[in-house]
This record gives C-alpha cells, structure tokens and sequence, in this order.
C-alpha cells in the first residue's frame, strides 16, 4: 500500500503520495483540470526551473535566502534541468489560467527535493517551502511568459539552419523569378 504524507492549503488538507515531489496545489491543479492528457512539455518545465535557479541564486548573495537553502534550490533546479522528476510534473499542458498550476509545479517539486537535499523530509516546507523561498520576489506573471520564450527559442533552434538556408537559396533564385 502507498504512504502518504498530509499537506494543508487554504482548502484544507489532503494525501499527497509520500513518494511525489509534487505538493497539494499540484495534486489539485491535476484533478481540477485533466483537459488534454498532454504533460506540460519538458522545455517549459526546464525553462521554469532556470528561472528558479537565477532567482535562488539572486536572493541568496542578496541574503533574502539563507546560504544552504539557495544552494539546495539551485542544486535541485540543475537536476530538474538535466531531465531529472519528469514524472513529478503531472499538470496538464492545457491547464486553466495562466500557467499558475504548472509554475507551481515546478516550485513544489523543487522545494521538495530541495527539502531531501538538506536532510529533510518530502512536505517539511518549514525547511524549504515553495512559494516563501523557491517562489520569493516572483510572480507568474513574470516567470511563465519569461519561460515560454526560453522553451521556444530552445525548441526552434534546430531550425536556424534550415531556415537560413532556405532563405540563401530563395535569395540567389529570385533573379530567375518572374512576377
């Protein structure tokens, strides 16, 4: 049988499997908006989690976040970034609203490893919490459509050089072209 760990939001408490990296707002953005079937995709998600890392990183040289706790967030967004908890990101692509559910995906799953990092337990956000140290001095209205043009530009970059090449040949035929 699964274990579970209790976390509390201002809806109440719910199980979390003691396994997620997840948390309760996750846990409810999937069951609130099961639309697709399509997880958010993993350029986004690494996206989000860059952000996170250079936010973390901030606040820790500007002393807004202990030493340790910066360093575990960073650590943990590294991991996320090299393909790492894939399966701990479970918000629908097509979620409601602007990207809140899956931003804050990627902070409970952060604050959570960042958690294990530090000797802790999954759920002690005492130690690392998601919004009050993965998320400070952010909003999603700065980190989602900042992630959105990360993923892009990283998705389109295999297609600089076709593209450039096409336009190199449509360049030298245009002589030939009639109008």
């Amino acid at each position: 049988m699964e274990t579970m760990r209790q976390e509390r939001d201002s809806l109440g408490t719910r199980d979390v499997p003691d396994q997620a990296y997840y948390g309760i707002h996750t846990l409810r953005a999937s069951e609130n908006f099961p639309l697709s079937g399509m997880k958010t995709h993993d350029n986004l998600i690494q996206a989000i989690a860059l952000i996170k890392k250079a936010a973390a990183e901030v606040n820790g040289e500007l002393g807004y976040l202990p030493p340790t706790t910066a360093q575990a967030i960073v650590r943990a967004a590294d991991e996320v970034m090299a393909g790492k908890w894939g399966d701990h990101f479970i918000v629908d692509a097509l979620q409601g609203g602007a990207g809140t559910s899956s931003h804050m995906n990627v902070n409970e799953v952060l604050a959570n490893r960042a958690c294990e990092l530090l000797g802790g337990k999954k759920g002690d956000y005492q130690l690392v919490h998601p919004l009050d140290h993965v998320n400070l001095g952010q909003s999603t209205n700065d980190v989602y459509p900042t992630a959105l043009r990360l993923a892009a530009i990283w998705l389109l970059q295999p297609l600089r050089k076709p593209v450039l090449s096409f336009r190199m040949h449509c360049k030298a035929r245009k002589p030939n072209l009639r109008r």
